[in-house]
């Protein structure tokens, strides 16, 4: 339950955020990026703005030079895909170095909500947030299913209210 305080905070905060997302994926185009047009589409009903909408090769130089000139322009990065356990899955690696804050509580709260959608398999997910200079970075799975739970339920919810913490 969120108290006075909160709710405060949450009505002052920007109702049009300026966001980016990046899908990490080996075989995936924008015609075809599920994960990521669910994050664009969700993000677009509640009327935050869409600077950037790009699929890269899960390699770690590309996301870091793509990520450092999305700060310069984006208030919120969604990242989706390379959050698993395999070897090609470099995002969290990739990006949890550049975090000047971590935010904790991300990587908590969606183990426990992904934990409740799909059961044990949920700890195979690494997925993460973090703040690159005044931008805020959310690292989801390439799952469509965990993208739409991490968006609907943690992302939009807080999006303004922690952009606002940034300023």
């Amino acid at each position: 339950m969120e108290g006075p305080t909160t709710k405060q905070h949450k009505q002052d905060a920007p109702k049009n955020v300026e966001c980016a997302i990046i899908t990490l994926s080996d075989s995936r185009t924008l015609n075809d990026d599920v994960s990521g047009n669910i994050i664009k589409s969700l993000l677009e009903k509640e009327k935050h703005i869409i600077i950037e909408h790009v699929v890269i090769p899960d390699e770690g130089k590309l996301l870091v030079k793509e990520i450092k000139k999305l700060t310069s322009k984006a208030k919120v990065i969604i990242t989706t895909g390379g959050t698993g356990i395999a070897k090609r899955d470099i995002t969290v690696d990739s990006l949890e170095k550049l975090f000047n804050k971590k935010i904790t509580a991300f990587s908590s709260i969606f183990a426990k909500l992904s934990y409740d959608d799909i059961g044990s398999s949920a700890i195979m997910s690494r997925a993460t947030a973090g703040i690159i200079n005044q931008t805020v970075i959310f690292c989801l799975p390439g799952s469509p299913k965990a993208v739409e739970l991490g968006v609907k339920k943690l992302i939009l919810p807080e999006i303004g209210h922690i952009v606002k913490h940034l300023k």
